[in-house]
């Protein structure tokens, strides 16, 4: 059985191995515990303001929703050293450390909180982003991501500088100090100034993620620290020749001299207690934590259900009824609805078909995918929206009996008219995709090609594949041309933008090609308007906004002929409901949009 002398001897011979492998001697580790020592000041100015500048990054980043300028301030973030301070004394008993770091930390988070209030303050809007909403919502692996972030800060900070110091940027870009407590900030101004419990949640989601982040980081370097044996005798007494030389550390071991019970805390008792506590505080934070992480883990299997579902449905269509026996498509899936709810699952299908579907076909369907989602098909409320395509089946039914009647030849002139008759009539209910619209059609013939058919539409996206084959069959189906070369031309809606200058209301140069092409378009189709969003800088009047539509309406009729009755004018709050936030005009743009007037 082995003595406790032994254990103990085994133990430090295992520490100093694992120094001595990783190039931590006794002169590095001396180092190293002098410089994580002197992080732990509050008389360092370029700290504070590192502090400030980082925390004024990340709020205007989380405020803008910019991953990257997040990242920047994560970088520039100083509050590791404290930490790792923290952690050092912990692993190392040493109280005068202790209460540097924790002074360190509190007033490093204030000063960070405050300034992110005051910026929140100043400016004019205060939307919550996605980058704020994910730093609300802290779970178990927040913890677990942090925990090795802590180790791995730990590690390249007491290794001599030979790469890995690379890996320190890594563990701060991991763990993200100073974003959650910018988010703080940003609850506090919210709660303040506009929203008390919208505000005040906000603020406590990411104190919590700050909180599991400087929790684990402590804890886990605290155990890399123990590991290395940072803490030799002979390292102990060059640490206690500094702090008798540092005026902080200085004041600390005054203040304990003038109250003797105090000079207990000196060595922070045992270390098995000092470890206690430090996983103590990691598995408190657990509780709240496991919380988030199980509806987390509800949202992802709801998810993961979701997928299941629309995979299922889609490929079980697509294989069993989505051709025809000869191999050509019947139908396009447009769009899948699926709902459950009380192990009843309300699926609605939206397709284009150009032949119509039997009720034993939708009951056959029914049955394969309850069998292959393992569910009854009684359990299974299914509802098939049909968009029509003509086909040679559905025009069959709408035919009428004709008399044959001897007519005389007609002449050139006639047969012009009777073929755009029979266009006109077999192209106005041409039925095209949701969002889509007809504006024109052209035919043309030579000798030598077929029957040469232009569709013009206009939409905010182009037809998918399947889409733009079936509306190919469906027009050589009523114009009963089945060589018919058929060309589907898109229109996008969105025509482009106009930077204005500031305070001025001429068109730029730099715009006056895509006012030509908009120009043109307007000449070629008079069903097509033109739609402005005008916006303006903070600094510009409102009149400003009517002389830029003015100024983008006389250069389309003086060069296009284009008449003010065919350009409207919307401002950003009329068109806010229908556009994303990445399409809403800024800082004095013009956006213009067309659209069919049908």
């Amino acid at each position: 059985m082995n003595k406790p002398e032994d254990i103990s001897t085994l133990w430090q011979n295992s520490r100093n191995w694992l120094g001595t492998q990783m190039g931590v001697d006794e002169h590095r580790k001396a180092e190293v515990y002098l410089e994580i020592s002197q992080a732990a000041t509050l008389r360092d100015a370029s700290y504070w303001l590192q502090v400030i500048f980082a925390a004024g990054i990340a709020t205007l980043g989380l405020i803008l929703n910019s991953p990257a300028v997040i990242i920047g301030a994560m970088l520039i973030s100083p509050l590791m050293g404290p930490i790792l301070s923290l952690g050092l004394s912990l692993a190392t008993g040493d109280f005068v450390l202790l209460a540097r770091a924790i002074a360190n930390l509190t007033l490093s988070c204030s000063v960070a909180i405050s300034f992110a209030v005051i910026l929140i303050f100043s400016l004019p809007f205060k939307e919550i982003t996605s980058e704020i909403v994910g730093r609300t919502q802290p779970n178990t692996l927040d913890l677990v991501i942090a925990l090795f972030s802590g180790a791995v800060g730990a590690l390249a900070t007491c290794r001599p500088i030979k790469g890995v110091v690379n890996s320190i940027p890594g563990a701060a870009i991991a763990v993200a100090l100073m974003p959650p407590l910018c988010v703080v900030g940003y609850g506090i101004g919210t709660a303040l100034s506009l929203n008390l419990s919208d505000g005040f949640q906000t603020a406590r989601g990411g104190g919590l993620l700050f909180l599991t982040n400087l929790v684990a980081i402590a804890f886990s370097s605290l155990l890399v620290f123990l590991a290395l044996h940072i803490d030799t005798d002979t390292v102990r007494e060059k640490v206690r020749i500094w702090e008798a030389n540092d005026p902080e550390s200085d004041i600390i071991q005054k203040f304990l001299g003038n109250y003797p019970f105090l000079q207990k805390l000196r060595p922070i008792g045992s270390l098995p207690g000092r470890l206690l506590v430090g996983l103590l505080a990691v598995l408190a934070l657990l509780v709240p934590l496991s919380n988030a992480f199980g509806r987390l883990g509800n949202e992802v299997a709801q998810k993961q259900r979701q997928n299941f579902l629309q995979r299922n449905v889609t490929e079980i269509w697509q294989k069993g009824f989505g051709t025809l026996d000869d191999g050509q498509p019947r139908s396009t899936i447009e769009r899948v609805s699926i709902r459950e709810q009380n192990r009843l699952i309300n699926l609605q299908l939206n397709i284009f078909t150009n032949k119509l579907y039997m009720p034993i076909e939708k009951e056959q369907y029914i049955k394969e995918l309850a069998q292959k989602i393992d569910k009854e098909p009684k359990q299974i409320q299914f509802t098939l929206n049909e968009i029509p395509i003509a086909s040679n089946e559905v025009l069959a039914k709408q035919e009428e009996v004709k008399t044959v009647v001897e007519t005389p030849a007609p002449n050139f002139q006639e047969l012009q008219v009777n073929l755009f008759q029979k266009l006109n009539a077999s192209l106005s209910d041409l039925a095209l995709p949701p969002q889509a619209n007809l504006l024109d059609y052209a035919v043309t013939t030579s000798k030598a090609q077929s029957i040469l058919v232009l569709i013009t539409y206009i939409s905010d996206r182009d037809m998918s594949d399947d889409a733009r084959l079936l509306v190919i069959q469906d027009i050589r189906t009523r114009l009963d041309i089945k060589d018919a070369n058929v060309k589907l031309e898109h229109i996008n809606t969105s025509a482009g933008e106009i930077l204005f200058e500031e305070n001025k209301s001429i068109v730029p140069l730099s715009a006056n090609s895509t006012l030509d092409k908009i120009g043109t378009l307007l000449k070629n189709y008079p069903s097509l308007n033109l739609n402005i969003s005008i916006s303006r800088r903070n600094s510009e009047s409102f009149s400003f906004e009517k002389s830029r539509y003015n100024a983008i309406s006389l250069y389309l009729f003086t060069k296009w002929k284009i008449r003010q009755e065919r350009i409207r004018i919307s401002f950003l709050s009329a068109i806010s409901s229908e556009l994303t936030p990445t399409q809403l005009p800024q800082d004095g743009r013009a956006l213009l949009r067309l659209n069919a007037n049908n």
